[in-house]
């Protein structure tokens, strides 16, 4: 059954769960955490997801102005589904969705040498305040 691929962020939240379960991605997200995931999923404002018929195998989540930047915070796609272009495909559609807007993310640790063989550029200097942390 060929890949579809849909636009929303209106999604069981078991389902990306297991997706996330599924993916690489999970090792760093708050998985276990519903209450969290669901706020992360409603609050993204551009969610690009790949699907196996009724099997969801990939998504892109996104924050986005749709003029200047568009944070791309999560990209996860079910191992059994990777090597595929599936991810390739959610960025893609992403970078598409985001109009003139620059596509920024933060690899994971797994995903270094995946990101620069299907186009992006790493960028020298990346800041980061988590939330337990206090600005001085």
């Amino acid at each position: 059954m060929p890949i579809t691929y849909r636009v929303g962020n209106d999604l069981d939240l078991d389902q990306v769960q297991e997706l996330y379960r599924g993916s690489t991605l999970g090792e760093r997200r708050p998985v276990e955490d519903r209450p969290r995931m669901a706020a992360m999923l409603r609050n993204a404002n551009l969610v690009v997801t790949a699907w196996d018929g009724d099997l969801l195998v990939g998504i892109a989540r996104s924050v986005s102005d749709f003029a200047f930047c568009t944070y791309l915070s999560d990209l996860a796609v079910l191992v059994s589904h990777q090597r595929h272009g599936i991810g390739r495909e959610l960025i893609r559609r992403t970078q598409q969705l985001g109009g003139q807007a620059l596509l920024i993310l933060l690899s994971a640790p797994k995903a270094m040498e995946y990101y620069p063989r299907v186009g992006l550029t790493q960028h020298p200097s990346a800041w980061m305040l988590k939330p337990e942390d206090l600005l001085r």
